[in-house]
């Protein structure tokens, strides 16, 4: 088994992590800040292939996602739920590629209706976490500018992936979202070709995060009122309910964008060096698929390391 550095906290690298220390190896995580700090914490965390190109790769590990999370729901404390929401459709060449990886749905005039995880943020970072400390994985936070001396290592930093890798190819995606007291609802909806907007609305146990929005190419991570006001005008328009509720907390974070997720090996820094990032708003739904593909990748290159060993 390998020694591997892991670049990244967030819930991308906390998986790939978990995958790689059950499978025996001696693994490490760096981040320039935890989990509770980055976007991961900021997402609303409904299973959906948000911002991100949907290739079959791509809907493979949604699938796989998909079914690791439906086990995560039977299992107390992991914050995951199975829940029925309804996914707007207002264009009829909209792409339902998606649903191939959802088991429970029902396409219908208008829209799409389906029950899928919904992760409640904090509490799953925080089992995701200790799940991981239980498994031997060491987690430090520092400054990471260059890659790490280790046998292997994952890059799966997000948005700051690009400057470990020299990727021109990533950049941000602005999300903003403010969280309203929930006045009992349970359904989550999501709209987004809005003709005023990206629209969600995606109710936890005791808040109801609304959105967003998808701003390529923005960097500030600080609220701003104006895109606020109009977030909630179209999801009060859009779940009349949440009129009058109060408003709990607000924030904004940077999705990786990239014309497509980068799940592979990067050849040229003398060992093995995989890329894994560029996940847009799907971070939450790539997770357990693309840690496995990781997990994979570097066991084959561990497998082709002893035979070429055992050749000599």
């Amino acid at each position: 088994m390998s020694s591997v550095t892991v670049v990244g906290a967030g819930v991308v690298g906390m998986s790939i992590a978990h995958e790689l220390a059950t499978a025996g190896h001696r693994v490490r995580i760096l981040a320039s800040e935890p989990a509770t700090a980055g976007v991961s914490a900021v997402a609303a965390a409904i299973w959906f292939p948000h911002d991100v190109r949907r290739s079959p790769a791509v809907l493979e590990s949604a699938a796989v996602a998909y079914q690791r999370f439906q086990r995560l729901a039977a299992v107390p404390g992991t914050g995951v739920h199975m829940r029925a929401g309804t996914v707007i459709t207002r264009r009829p060449d909209a792409d339902l590629s998606w649903t191939s990886a959802v088991p429970a749905h029902t396409i219908r005039p208008g829209g799409v209706r389906c029950v899928v995880p919904l992760i409640q943020t904090d509490v799953y970072l925080a089992w995701l976490r200790t799940a991981i400390h239980d498994l031997g994985v060491r987690v430090r936070t520092a400054t990471v500018c260059s890659l790490p001396d280790d046998e292997v290592v994952v890059v799966a930093a997000g948005i700051r992936s690009a400057e470990l890798l020299g990727d021109t190819d990533v950049f941000p995606i602005r999300g903003q979202v403010v969280r309203l007291a929930n006045p009992g609802l349970t359904d989550w909806i999501t709209d987004e070709d809005n003709p005023d907007g990206l629209t969600y609305v995606v109710p936890r146990r005791d808040d109801v995060v609304c959105g967003g929005t998808g701003e390529h190419g923005n960097w500030s991570t600080r609220p701003d009122p104006a895109i606020e006001e109009a977030i909630l005008r179209r999801v009060r328009a859009l779940v009349p309910e949440l009129t009058g509720q109060p408003i709990l907390s607000r924030a904004a974070g940077l999705r990786p964008g990239r014309s497509s997720v980068r799940v592979e090996p990067v050849p040229g820094h003398g060992r093995p060096v995989f890329a894994c990032y560029g996940h847009g708003g799907a971070g939450f739904t790539l997770s357990w698929g693309d840690a496995a593909r990781i997990a994979a990748m570097i066991a084959g290159e561990t497998a082709a390391g002893e035979t070429a060993a055992g050749e000599q």
